[in-house]
């Protein structure tokens, strides 16, 4: 297939490497030119869970017609400034909510596809990505994209993958882990595995997911398993891992606190719900921000 990549950060590089090497044609798009002449010279390259190799793309500031498939992975806030191709189907695994409507938006709903991928990768520095853990990877139609081409094409690539009926409960399961992990990790600056062993964290990261949780209801949306336990579990499986909110802070970037805790403020507000710790989380990484 060809497919374009929006966005040279961990997830997507580790998207366009892989997927390069399983022969598909790679489009990998950087609004950077300084940066997306270098990524073209050098490649991208992937080490950590057992692998090691580069893989050379294309990359451009500009999303080339004719593809087959447009993956967004840019950070949340530089969704609505995206540009795309006519007729283009379009699968974001971004992080946050409200990126599904903004693409609708600009694409129309009949091409959007939602994912969400729980693959753990960190940026060692410019094209090198070291891939922190595998995890699973889903996506559904929002309307009526089929998914399924998609789908075939990252499990080609080695990713593991299925495809949900209910991408809106999925964006707020993940969103609902996220906002657990990542501010935690980004305040205390430690790996995620440590939210774990801390013992004044593990029940702070507990209550952001059950708040988080609860304002997805107020949404309609309900959860038949324990998303507190999908969090630790997370925690465990990539307890190496720098969560990328992490990263941001470490490298002075604006992060995604608007699209996770941001967002959950704001539609518990509309809903006349309290949701203290995930206020105090969020005003402590804009602190972080701002320095």
């Amino acid at each position: 297939m060809k497919v374009g990549i929006m966005g040279p950060g961990a997830m997507g590089c580790l998207f366009a490497a892989r997927l390069a090497r399983a022969g598909n044609k790679v489009h990998l798009i950087d609004h950077r030119s300084d940066r997306a002449e270098r990524l073209q010279r050098r490649g991208v390259t992937i080490t950590g869970n057992g692998q090691s190799f580069t893989e050379r793309v294309s990359v451009s500031t500009q999303a080339p017609t004719g593809l087959d498939l447009l993956i967004v992975l840019t950070k949340a806030y530089h969704t609505s400034s995206l540009r795309f191709p006519p007729e283009t189907p379009v699968l974001t695994l971004q992080n946050g909510l409200g990126n599904v409507e903004t693409l609708c938006s600009a694409v129309g709903s009949a091409r959007v596809i939602a994912g969400a991928t729980s693959e753990a990768a960190t940026l060692v520095e410019e094209g090198v990505v070291r891939h922190a853990g595998s995890g699973l990877t889903r996506l559904g139609g929002w309307t009526s994209c089929n998914p399924e081409p998609a789908m075939n094409m990252l499990v080609q690539a080695g990713f593991e993958c299925a495809i949900t009926q209910a991408p809106g409960q999925m964006i707020w399961e993940k969103v609902s882990i996220n906002s657990g992990i990542n501010p935690l990790t980004a305040i205390l600056n430690v790996a995620n595995g440590q939210l774990l062993q801390l013992p004044e964290t593990r029940p702070l990261m507990r209550d952001l997911v059950v708040e988080a949780a609860k304002v997805a209801s107020t949404e309609g949306y309900r959860f038949a398993y324990s998303l507190v336990e999908l969090a630790e579990e997370t925690c465990r499986k990539t307890g190496e891992n720098i969560s990328s909110m992490l990263q941001d802070v470490r490298a002075g970037k604006q992060t995604e606190i608007e699209a996770i805790s941001g967002e959950i403020l704001r539609r518990a507000q509309l809903a006349s719900l309290p949701t203290p710790r995930t206020r105090v989380v969020y005003q402590l990484v804009r602190g972080l921000e701002s320095r």
